[in-house]
């Protein structure tokens, strides 16, 4: 447990109106994307590692290698800081300026621990489950030296050891950007509500879209 002379702030500054106190919002984040970032000192150095993770009840559980060096510093009682973000849109404003993007960001900050083995093969089973339902009860058990050879590790979300910012909003271009006519909006869901329907679609958007799409169609 950080004390809280050490814990890192979770209060946002830039921006702070995006700021969410909402547990329920965080858990939607938390349960919407499987991947994780996990940052901490090791050797001296800040480092980050891109990992899958699962939130079970109220607490962020990954796994991995026994022969991981990160994840055993994090056993040894590293502080890390862990980043999850979704990005729900890109937002086109009528200048680069004014541009962005629909996004929701937590970091949840703490200090992991190694599952207990009597518990490890529940939570590799329930982590399993979350990145593809359903696999657990048509697979082969994990033999007694893949499990030897995996550990688990978990950290609680608490009450005040983590911060949720939503980017939800519109251009908010001034109102001559507006009056000139140009398209704006949001990539790839919807058109901004003060668009007139005939505003032509800019080259910039359709190339876009295509981008988008043809990333979708790779990843299906």
């Amino acid at each position: 447990m950080e004390s809280a002379r050490t814990r890192p702030s979770t209060r946002i500054n830039r921006l702070g109106e995006k700021q969410s106190e909402s547990r329920e919002r965080l858990h939607e984040l938390l349960d919407s994307t499987p991947l994780a970032t996990v940052a901490l000192v090791r050797d001296g150095h800040p480092v980050a590692f891109p990992t899958g993770f699962a939130r079970i009840a109220d607490e962020l559980v990954i796994h991995g290698s026994t022969g991981s060096r990160w994840l055993r510093a994090l056993t040894d009682g590293a502080s890390a800081a862990v980043s999850v973000t979704a990005l729900d849109g890109v937002v086109v404003a009528r200048s680069g300026f004014e541009s962005s993007f629909r996004y929701r960001s937590a970091v949840v900050f703490g200090r992991f621990e190694r599952v207990p083995d009597d518990q490890k093969l529940d939570y590799l089973e329930t982590l399993m489950d979350t990145f593809i339902p359903g696999p657990v009860a048509e697979l082969r058990s994990s033999s007694r030296k893949e499990l030897a050879a995996t550990m688990a590790l978990r950290m609680p979300v608490e009450s005040d050891n983590w911060s949720l910012k939503i980017s939800a909003g519109w251009p908010e271009d001034p109102d001559d950007d507006v009056a000139a006519g140009a398209w704006a909006g949001l990539v790839p869901l919807t058109t901004a509500p003060d668009v007139p329907a005939h505003t032509p679609l800019p080259d910039s958007v359709r190339a876009m879209t295509g981008t988008l799409r043809n990333m979708a169609a790779h990843r299906a």
